[in-house]
């Protein structure tokens, strides 16, 4: 059986460009969309395996495709997503990650020209796995994060060394 997915950005020859790719590798295009409500109409339509996003849609161009995409998560839990950007955004990330931690991912549109990364991606996070861009990670490990101080060793517990 074959993988169905629906594509949402806002560039039509980004779109095509997707499901070209995706049929090419065996992957169903169920649907389109150009914008984050059609988006959520298409998946609630299709029903699809997977849904491919871009972070950036119409009316703002800012994060309505990552809201979409949080909202796909919430109320269709069966369909997997997996978000394109053009750019490195460590908060997106978090906010995508934070929905869950299986059947999603993030790449930058940058790898989506080597098929095979894209057929992989998009058949991993259907299979539950996260799929982060090694350029993402990396930004995400060079971001400074504080952490609470460790809590006092109650004494005599043993259970502390220092």
């Amino acid at each position: 059986m074959s993988l169905r997915v629906v594509l949402a950005d806002d560039s039509l020859i980004i779109r095509a460009g997707l499901a070209r790719l995706l049929e090419a590798g065996g992957i169903a295009v169920a649907g389109e969309a150009g914008d984050a409500e059609e988006l959520l109409r298409a998946v609630a339509l299709h029903a699809p395996d997977v849904a491919v996003v871009d972070i950036r849609m119409p009316p703002t161009h800012t994060d309505e495709g990552l809201r979409a995409a949080g909202r796909l998560r919430r109320e269709h839990p069966g369909t997997a997503v997996l978000v394109l950007s053009q750019y490195i955004e460590t908060a997106y990330a978090i906010e995508l990650l934070d929905g869950g931690r299986t059947h999603v991912g993030y790449l930058l549109k940058d790898r989506v020209m080597d098929h095979a990364v894209l057929l992989g991606a998009v058949r991993r996070v259907h299979a539950g796995e996260v799929v982060v861009d090694s350029t993402l990670v990396d930004a995400l490990l060079a971001t400074p994060r504080s952490r609470p101080p460790l809590p006092p060793c109650p004494p005599g517990s043993g259970r502390c060394s220092r």
